[in-house]
């Protein structure tokens, strides 16, 4: 393949895939896919925008102004790269407020980057799931940009942002932003929730379910499953901070009461 028929086709893209596609079914020389990179960037066709990521340059456009779309990016950030958490339900415009933080799961040692003003951000895949084929499901391809990008499913995302509410904004924007979304299929979060395999996400996953139960017409049987693997202790909704709050006796969850109460809706 010509490397300029790539670029047509490939507005980002990683060194290896490059290389897979100009040497196939040619003998190359060590280097020889990178020495043509080099030179597209000297002729100011591509940019580098980081080690082993490049992006094309439309003609006509200074190499200097080309503004690098943020999802794509975090897309191509790994070769295994899966946008998630708050930057996947962003992506499918289920967000309160806009960020410009973009997180994505990885199973590669990455360290977070800067680039245009945006944040890039790896997040590890959990060792629970690393061994399972589809990595615990939830994943899927969405067209963005005119190309196909690798996002966690609302289901899965709302699993990821109640356990790592860290990557999520924060509960307020977490409730908020779940709330949004017209409807949950409850299966697909149940298994994905049994399948990340901590006793305390589960809980709160029941718990916010069970909130909004009216809302996403839910009945007992759809949290039977959650509440059989709901921790044996009290735990807290955010481990790391121990805010003080109620017992949900339910889903042995500590809620502070601003959560509980929901009470940003007051002032909103």
């Amino acid at each position: 393949m010509k490397p300029t028929d790539y670029f047509a086709t490939h507005p980002i893209f990683r060194l290896e895939d490059f290389v897979a596609a100009h040497g196939e079914g040619k003998v190359h020389k060590p280097g020889a896919s990178q020495s043509v990179l080099k030179q597209h960037v000297r002729a100011g066709n591509l940019i580098h925008l980081r080690r082993g990521l490049y992006a094309v340059v439309p003609k006509g456009v200074d190499p200097k102004t080309l503004e690098i779309d943020s999802y794509l990016m975090a897309s191509h950030a790994a070769p295994d790269s899966v946008i998630a958490y708050h930057a996947a339900l962003q992506l499918q415009g289920k967000t309160y407020s806009l960020s410009r933080r973009f997180t994505y799961l990885t199973c590669t040692l990455a360290k977070p980057f800067h680039f245009q003003g945006a944040e890039f951000v790896p997040v590890s895949m959990p060792p629970t799931l690393r061994e399972l084929p589809d990595a615990g499901g939830g994943i899927i391809s969405v067209t963005h940009a005119g190309l196909p990008v690798l996002v966690t499913s609302l289901e899965r995302t709302l699993v990821d942002v109640l356990d790592a509410p860290r990557h999520g904004g924060g509960w307020e924007e977490i409730w908020r932003s779940l709330e949004s979304v017209e409807f949950f299929d409850v299966d697909a979060v149940t298994e994905y929730a049994l399948k990340l395999g901590s006793a305390v996400t589960i809980a709160k996953v029941g718990f916010f379910l069970d909130q909004h139960r009216e809302e996403l017409m839910l009945e007992d049987i759809h949290l039977e499953r959650l509440k059989e693997h709901a921790p044996r202790q009290p735990m807290y909704l955010d481990r790391t901070k121990r805010e003080s709050g109620k017992l949900i006796k339910g889903w042995n969850l500590i809620v502070p009461e601003h959560v509980l109460t929901m009470s940003w809706a007051e002032v909103a």
